[in-house]
């Protein structure tokens, strides 16, 4: 059975969600323990894979990568090759942040960011479609975000 975070550990883990940086102490003083069993629980959730790694979220269009696409992906053949494949493929490509395994017309979601319409083009025509076993590819452009969230634990 796998570890189940308790309350504390979702406060915690709320708290690091909400800032990264935030220190041992200050969580301490927000969910009502001591320094020593704060640093205990965020060292156990890291072991148990709970907290997977620390990031910093950057605005994309400020690093000239202002385009994002949904591209939806299907591929001719499907089988554990053909699949493993096409994966191993799409985790070379950095224009691609995010790829999801989907159930219906296509296999795959993926989301692109870029730098503009040309560079997409590249991409798609370059990169994407180059890939063994691509089928149909579906690229939906992205016109305005309206929510961008990470936070998982809620109140």
């Amino acid at each position: 059975m796998s570890y189940m975070p308790d309350k504390k550990d979702l406060a915690i883990l709320r708290l690091l969600e909400q800032n990264a940086r935030i220190t041992v102490k200050e969580i301490s003083s927000k969910v009502h323990l001591s320094t020593t069993p704060v640093h205990e629980r965020i060292k156990r959730m890291e072991d148990e894979g709970v907290i997977k790694q620390y990031a910093t979220l950057i605005d994309s269009s400020k690093v000239n990568k202002a385009l994002t696409v949904i591209c939806y992906v299907s591929i001719r053949q499907h089988g554990k090759n053909a699949g493993v494949k096409f994966i191993k493929a799409i985790q070379s490509l950095n224009e691609v942040i995010e790829c999801f395994s989907i159930s219906g017309e296509f296999d795959f979601m993926l989301k692109v960011v870029c730098a503009d319409m040309n560079t997409y083009y590249d991409f798609h025509v370059n990169k994407l479609s180059e890939i063994e076993n691509v089928g149909q590819v579906q690229s939906v452009f992205v016109m305005g975000v309206i929510k961008d969230t990470h936070q998982l634990i809620w109140e």
